[in-house]
């Protein structure tokens, strides 16, 4: 799997679903790997071919894979290893695999939507915020980015936010 083919893969799996769904609206959901993905098409629909996804809803978020990979806790211990930025984060880039939420929702304009646990300890809830931030700062209309976080003590971590009753009501 490649960056470059996920992409190719959702952008088929869209116009797929646009052929068959009339007026109904398209919402792209990424969860923790998948939001990159989700991040990546939507920009390229909207680059490409001047289609505005309906809205974008981003779970357990990181900013970039690069700063995923360095600050995710599974990480840890192999940060204090000599070659840690080489071997891992640069062979990262070197696979083309960059993921860049970040500069994806600067060009965004869809309304975005961010779901992120208090005690996710796969992907760091500060990662989750960074990217609400940097959406909300590029955004000219502030009111369609929304950050949404779930207290520890729901117990949602990295996987289980769709078990929240609430849920379909936040969405809406």
């Amino acid at each position: 799997p490649t960056e470059s083919g996920f992409t190719t893969d959702v952008l088929a799996l869209y116009d797929w679903a646009k052929a068959r769904s009339g007026n109904s609206s398209i919402v792209f959901w990424g969860h923790s790997l998948g939001t990159g993905i989700a991040t990546n098409v939507a920009r390229k629909l909207q680059e490409e071919r001047g289609v505005q996804v309906d809205a974008v809803i981003l779970e357990s978020p990181y900013t970039n894979i690069r700063e995923a990979a360095a600050h995710i806790p599974v990480t840890k211990v192999y940060r204090q290893l000599p070659g840690f930025e080489y071997l891992i984060l640069d062979s990262l880039a070197h696979a083309n695999m960059f993921f860049t939420s970040d500069e994806n929702v600067k060009v965004l304009s869809c309304p975005l939507l961010i779901l992120h646990a208090e005690d996710d300890a796969v992907v760091p809830v500060h990662m989750g915020r960074k990217l609400f931030e940097v959406a909300h700062n590029t955004y000219k209309d502030k009111s369609k980015v929304k950050l949404i976080t779930f207290p520890e003590e729901l117990g949602l971590g990295h996987d289980y936010i769709s078990f929240n009753p609430e849920l379909p009501t936040l969405v809406k």
